[in-house]
């Protein structure tokens, strides 16, 4: 088994400012104005998104070089309704996650449509960030001093 440890830093500033690290980029998440932020980055949940249509995009380019297939492109949409009372602590009943993710995505590659969807549930099934919505990873949450 070929094993890969990912890490990136978060660093809470002003309000909902967070600063990213992530090997030599950095970046930053915030809050809409109208959600007490600064409106100076994507919201982690948008970074969550951003991840999930991003690694369906790198595993059907590395799926596309592995098979021969000319790829031209691949454009994703995801989007998913989660119910805010929970976040906000209204409501400890519900979950705080999604109810559901939606993936909209168009590949343009010369196939058929039933090639583009075994294409895309090969996608999903190798995709590392679908495979831990799907079958959840254990969290450990560790105190460090």
């Amino acid at each position: 088994m070929a094993k890969k440890t990912v890490q990136i830093n978060a660093a809470l500033k002003e309000k909902f400012v967070i600063d990213l690290e992530a090997r030599n980029f950095k970046m930053k998440i915030d809050q809409p104005v109208a959600m007490g932020g600064n409106n100076e980055g994507p919201t982690p949940l948008e970074y969550f998104f951003f991840s999930l249509g991003g690694c369906i995009c790198t595993v059907g380019r590395i799926m596309a070089n592995q098979k021969r297939i000319d790829l031209k492109g691949i454009e994703v949409r995801v989007e998913g309704d989660l119910d805010l009372d929970v976040l906000l602590g209204k409501d400890q009943l519900q979950r705080a996650g999604f109810q559901d993710i939606r993936i909209y995505t168009k590949i343009d590659a010369p196939m058929t449509k039933e090639e583009k969807e075994a294409f895309l549930k090969e996608i999903d099934a190798r995709c590392p960030i679908s495979d831990n919505v799907e079958h959840s990873s254990p969290i450990k949450l560790l105190i460090e001093e």
